[in-house]
């Protein structure tokens, strides 16, 4: 999901915080944050994941007139085939943020990706679980490295039944 231009803006951290139900004056109130150990308001954990709404062709945001898996059951008629290839099913895993660097309002990330760890156990129900990492290190504006995220995503060889 690596995108070239992701800038950091205030009203779109303090609209992030707010759609996760986050409070905290760091993440809005720039008299408030200014007393805090970064000095500055700073974005929520999670808030690089938006970088995925800069990066063209992000197949997880919805194109008008394009049918779109989305997240429920068959929300636009994109429909999975009964036992067809492909065997199980993928899901997301784990996520984890190390932050090196704060980030602030102003900055603009680069976010590059790197293939992480592959590996393989023997599940209960859905057969062979293939896991695969993947790793994206945010950089700002002065080529600093400010966040890495890692993803763990699971794919099973056979459906649950």
């Amino acid at each position: 999901m690596a995108t070239d231009h992701f800038p950091i803006e205030a009203g779109h951290i303090m609209l992030f915080a707010r759609s996760i139900g986050d409070t905290n004056p760091i993440y809005h109130d720039a008299g408030a944050a200014a007393e805090t150990e970064p000095g500055h308001v700073i974005p929520p954990p999670t808030f690089v994941q938006a970088s995925a709404q800069f990066t063209e062709g992000y197949n997880l945001r919805p194109e008008p007139g394009q049918p779109w898996f989305g997240s429920g059951k068959e929300p636009t008629g994109v429909q999975r085939a009964p036992g067809g290839e492909g065997g199980g099913t993928g899901f997301h895993a784990e996520q984890h943020y190390e932050y090196h660097a704060p980030i602030a309002p102003g900055d603009v990330l680069r976010a590059v990706d790197k293939q992480g760890k592959s590996w393989e156990r023997e599940g209960r129900r859905g057969g062979t679980l293939q896991f695969s990492e993947s790793i994206t290190e945010y950089y700002n504006q002065d080529d600093v490295l400010v966040v890495t995220a890692r993803s763990v995503g699971v794919q099973t060889s056979r459906v649950v039944e």
